[in-house]
């Protein structure tokens, strides 16, 4: 695990932007559960330099800039949340464990998995237009 004081500003760049903080599994397992109604949006945040560079201001973008977003923002630190992201990545199977990634889920479904070979060499730019058109498509009432 990584020290606490190294990653708080990493988690800082999306909890600032409205994100909850899924610590434990058992969060994870309620925030997306099959019961769940209308769109939940996950990041699997990281250290990692794709995170820093692309991932993380790519959401930040995309939330600046789409007219219709998720109903709940949500992450999970890879390396720290070690019992919420294995949660996380036993709901998001088959897809294999990749960190950073982003997943939306729609009533309790997951509609949309963004891995880490999506992120590596693109820019924010454009991971946040990817997204907004992601969020138009899923996230419209």
């Amino acid at each position: 695990m990584y020290p606490e004081e190294l990653i708080a500003p990493m988690r800082a760049e999306l909890s600032n932007e409205g994100f909850e903080e899924f610590k434990t599994a058992d969060i994870v397992a309620d925030k997306l559960g099959p019961d769940q109604k209308g769109t939940t949006f996950v990041v699997v945040n990281s250290v990692c330099g794709c995170a820093a560079g692309a991932a993380r201001p790519g959401v930040k973008y995309a939330l600046e800039q789409a007219k219709v977003k998720p109903d709940v923002l949500g992450t999970v630190f890879a390396g720290n949340d070690k019992d919420a992201v294995d949660k996380f990545r036993e709901i998001v199977l088959p897809y294999p464990p990749s960190s950073p990634a982003m997943a939306l889920f729609k009533d309790g479904e997951l509609v949309h998995f963004i891995e880490r070979h999506h992120i590596e060499g693109r820019n924010a730019k454009m991971i946040g237009d990817h997204l907004v058109e992601v969020f138009e498509h899923f996230c419209a009432k």
